[in-house]
């Protein structure tokens, strides 16, 4: 966390490349490029870059600007909104000065870099910003594989490029990377993936995310990387199933595979609103268990072998998945607070419509269990597993 003395300092420096100064309240496509750009760290500085909100590029000093909570949530949300991927780490902070407020973001080097901001990739030259070429994008690429913390962004030595599916990638891509961006690329497959980590350049083999993605054959890879469904007629296991599936494939498959269970699971009933009217309302929210099987496939550990498992019983619905909570996350900040095991297949997701914002899924199931009269949602975790269970909206 910066201290006022090192603000005073930053304030100070004119030459830096890792600061960036303004005026502007509202700029937020201005705001999202300087976070991107200082994530992606091209000088390789290994240290943070700042953002600087009310204070004069010319002159480096403050010009008077109020800060509000409601410019530091705007700033925060720059995290979550899911424009700017991989996440960046990033802190908020609100300096008093005698001369006026500063707003600052400090914005630490991506351990997954090229990070992109709608699809472009920003970048310093200098003291401006700009958008990378394709051998900025490569430098960036193969700088990933010494930082890379997660498993997803791990290279898999010795799998190469033909387990992947080029045409499920090339669908994938035109809703990632910017029109203009692919419109101007002169790069190979190789270095496609490998821009947005679903290849390792250095290593010549795909990454754990991209077999996830676009793997022709997941599970010869990771054998628990399936989703295992049974609907059940009674309130626990002892009876037989009415249906069950092992749901494995591709990510985009089986999102499409779930939305299908889910949406076929979920009864209506009428309920009097007045004397002269009626509607309906369904057992569970759609949303919630949207929400919270889509939290089970983005967080599980995929180096596990067991399976995600997704049980509908007559009374109640039960998801478990591999890997309890991560990060700085605790039971306490479970609805607060978010860390990635798997940012790359987050990022997927997100790209993908499957997740709206990073951060909410929790608190938005939460939600829509009350609208719609059910309990609230029951989590049972530890180290190794992370356990949910909803319950029916009573009759």
């Amino acid at each position: 966390m910066l201290t006022q003395e090192e603000l005073l300092k930053l304030l100070a420096d004119m030459e830096s490349d890792r600061i960036e100064r303004t005026v502007s309240t509202n700029k937020t496509d201005k705001f999202s490029q300087a976070v991107c750009a200082f994530a992606n760290d091209l000088p390789n500085h290994r240290e943070p870059g700042y953002l600087l909100i009310g204070v004069d590029d010319k002159t480096g000093k403050p010009v008077g600007l109020q800060v509000t909570d409601e410019l530091l949530l705007n700033l925060a949300a720059l995290r979550s909104d899911g424009n700017i991927q991989p996440l960046p780490v990033l802190v908020v902070s609100k300096f008093s000065l005698p001369e006026g407020d500063v707003a600052v973001v400090e914005v630490q080097p991506s351990n997954l870099p090229p990070v992109r901001y709608k699809g472009q990739v920003w970048i310093r030259v200098g003291p401006r910003k700009a958008i990378a070429n394709e051998q900025e994008e490569r430098l960036l690429s193969e700088r990933r594989t010494s930082r890379a913390h997660t498993y997803d962004a791990l290279p898999m030595i010795g799998v190469g490029i033909e387990e992947l599916s080029l045409p499920l990638f090339s669908a994938y891509r035109q809703e990632v990377v910017d029109a203009e961006v692919i419109a101007a690329n002169h790069r190979t497959h190789k270095e496609q993936l490998a821009s947005l980590r679903f290849y390792d350049l250095q290593y010549d083999c795909c990454t754990a995310g991209g077999l996830l993605l676009f793997g022709k054959r997941p599970r010869h890879f990771f054998p628990g990387a399936y989703i295992q469904y049974l609907r059940l007629p009674g309130e626990g296991l002892t009876d037989l199933p009415t249906d069950q599936a092992e749901i494995a494939g591709d990510l985009l498959s089986v999102l499409r595979e779930l939305d299908t269970r889910i949406k076929s699971n979920i009864q209506s009933t009428l309920h009097p609103v007045s004397v002269l009217r009626e509607r309906l309302l369904p057992d569970y929210p759609e949303v919630a268990v949207r929400e919270l099987l889509l939290n089970a496939v983005m967080h599980r550990d995929y180096q596990s072998t067991t399976p995600i498992r997704f049980y509908w019983y007559s009374d109640h619905v039960e998801i478990q998945s591999a890997g309890g909570l991560y990060g700085s996350v605790t039971k306490d900040t479970l609805t607060r607070r978010s860390s990635y095991r798997n940012p790359v297949i987050a990022e997927a997701m997100k790209a993908l419509g499957y997740v709206n914002r990073f951060g909410y899924g929790i608190q938005r199931a939460q939600a829509v269990l009350q609208q719609n009269g059910n309990p609230p949602a029951e989590f049972d975790i530890d180290e190794h597993v992370f356990h949910v269970t909803l319950r029916k909206r009573p009759e």
